[in-house]
Parts: C-alpha cells; structure tokens; sequence
C-alpha cells in the first residue's frame, strides 16, 4: 500500500470494498464454499477500515467567518392594498359542470423513469443502453412481479414487507441476470446510488402491477 499514490490507495480500496460485497451476496444466495475467497474476505473486512480515504478540500471552511450576518435585516419593500370596490355588483352562479376526474398525466410513467436513468446514470458508458433501460422498466419488474414470495407478500401483507420480499426477490433475479448482462450487475453490486436507485424504481413498477388472476 506505501507504494501506491492517492488515486492508487483509493482505487484498491473501492475494489476491495466491492470484492467483499460480492462474496457476501453470493455466499447469501449461492451452496458455494471457496476457502481461498472465504480468507481474503475475512482480512479484507478487517483492512478496509484502516485504509486511507482521500482527503478533500473543505471549500467551505471560512463561508460563515466571511459573511457579516448583522449587516442583514428584514426590510419592508412595499405595500399593497386590497380592496372590493364601493359599488353593486353581483356573484355569479355556483359552476355546475363536473368537476374532478383523473387528470391527464404530464409525462408517461416510464418516460419519467428513463428520463431520470438518463440524468443520473447518463455518464456510464454503457455496450447498449437500450437494452439496459428495458431490462430495467420492462424485464426485470415482470420477473419480480411474478416471485412467488414477493406475490403472496404484496397480495397478502403491507407495503413495509412486500418491499422487504421484493429486495430478496430482486437479487434472485439480479443473479439470473448476471449470466446474460454482467455489465448492470456490476453497475448493481459496485454503484450504491445505482443499486438504491434501481431497486425503488422496480419495486414501484412491480408493486403496481395488476395481481396475476
């Protein structure tokens, strides 16, 4: 590790970090035993901690020093009057056309979820995003939706346990997909923001899905 810059430090730390998730979710999951893995996780998890983080600039240090907070006051900009005219007049009726209803929706759902995929998760350089946006709007939801324990949880229980079901049933499928696009696995097991990201947008689609006859 001494012999490692900054940037280097850092880079083994975040491989470790996701080396030991990794063995985690798949011994959670998987009959597997590799005692090999099973050791340099142990250490890992004992490692990690004492390893260096980068140090950041506090750009914020000295902000509040800088600001003299008793030259601000509130301040009265204007005035102004209301008031109904001294005059007859009359009110109009009461409308008695229908009213309420289902308003028309401003964007489709899955516009909205793909228009947010593509804002926060835009900078991945992904073989084919495509394919990545429709496993995760189309796909994968369809293959919760049909869990049998995530199904009896959302059907039978609250919300609070359909989720906790819906997560355990997302990382079995998570793991089928594994074989055909390791490249949003990867993305899922390293990019918390992406994982946390995910597994509330499927869960939304997969929750609201109609409930199989």
């Amino acid at each position: 590790m001494n012999a490692l810059d900054e940037d280097g430090q850092v880079a083994f730390k975040g491989r470790a970090k996701a080396f030991v998730r990794t063995c985690a979710f798949l011994s959670s999951i998987l009959p597997w035993s590799n005692a090999g893995w099973e050791r340099r996780s142990i250490v890992l998890n004992f490692l990690i901690p004492k390893l260096p983080s980068p140090r950041d600039e506090d750009l914020s240090r000295g902000i509040l020093d800088a600001i003299d907070m008793d030259s601000y006051r509130v301040e009265r900009r204007a005035m102004q009057m209301i008031a109904l005219p001294d005059e007859e007049a009359e009110i109009g009726p009461v409308p008695t056309e229908d009213g309420g209803g289902r308003p028309d929706p401003e964007l489709d759902r899955l516009s909205n979820i793909i228009a947010a995929f593509n804002d926060l998760f835009g900078d991945i350089t992904w073989e084919d995003g495509d394919r990545v946006r429709r496993l995760i709007t189309e796909e994968i939801p369809s293959r919760v939706a049909v869990d049998t324990a995530f199904r009896n949880a959302r059907e039978n229980s609250d919300k609070q346990n359909a989720r906790i079901e819906h997560d355990r049933a997302l990382l079995r499928v998570m793991t089928a997909v594994m074989k055909d696009d390791t490249e949003l696995f990867k993305q899922f097991m390293d990019n918390e923001s992406f994982q946390r990201w995910m597994s509330d947008t499927v869960f939304g689609l997969a929750y609201d899905r109609p409930a199989a006859p």
